[in-house]
């Protein structure tokens, strides 16, 4: 995770504010002042290696969507997609970047979000947000992602499971009793693979696929 992140990230945490330093960081990056490293040109490789069943508009949730670029994968399969951050900047980034979009990009907290949400969306993506959670709040954010999943809808959980080099985070990569704790609210585990990252500080990741 580059410089800028870990920058910002220890002084929320020293202050007790563990997901504070999203909203500064877009800030920051949108003023040329630091470097979003997840804002990158196309989904998220993994998520495109992934067989999504045809939208034909059933409804999708994206987890901490930042720029937008999973969301908008999610949209175009055929997805009716919501996608929402907890950082407005982030947000407001996503909707200029897509001034056509048929995404719904919101502002809010996984902690803490629109009860309309619980068990409302047939897919929902966690892709790369719970990493850059500590510990502190991790237990809490894990099974909050569940909630959102619809009766016979699935979630996908896209993770770093290992890193090189300085442990310190972001990112905190998951366990495998972290990434099977996403099954809590009556989620049952359908597969978990760890596969290869290539040519990247995180050597390898999880894709858990999980069912209601």
């Amino acid at each position: 995770m580059s410089g800028d992140v870990r920058r910002l990230a220890a002084g929320y945490l020293r202050d007790g504010d563990p997901t504070g330093w999203f909203e500064p960081l877009y800030a920051e990056a949108g003023a040329g002042g630091a470097a979003v490293p997840w804002d990158v040109p196309e989904a998220s490789a993994h998520l495109r290696a992934y067989p999504l069943p045809p939208g034909e508009g059933r409804r999708a949730l994206v987890v901490g969507c930042g720029p937008g670029r999973d969301a908008e994968h999610i949209a175009a399969a055929g997805y009716a997609t919501t996608a929402f951050d907890i950082s407005p900047t982030a947000i407001e980034l996503a909707r200029s970047r897509h001034p056509d979009t048929a995404v719904d990009y919101v502002v809010a907290d996984l902690l803490d979000p629109p009860g309309e949400w619980r068990r409302a969306f047939d897919l929902v993506l966690e892709s790369n947000n719970v990493q850059a959670l500590p510990a502190s709040i991790r237990a809490a954010a894990i099974p909050a992602v569940g909630t959102f999943v619809a009766p016979g809808g699935t979630l996908l959980v896209l993770a770093a499971a290992a890193v090189t080099g300085d442990a310190d985070g972001p990112p905190w990569p998951l366990s495998r009793d972290e990434v099977d704790a996403f099954a809590g609210d009556g989620l049952t585990i359908v597969s978990v693979e760890r596969t290869a990252a290539p040519g990247s500080p995180l050597h390898s990741r999880w894709r858990a696929v999980l069912t209601r």
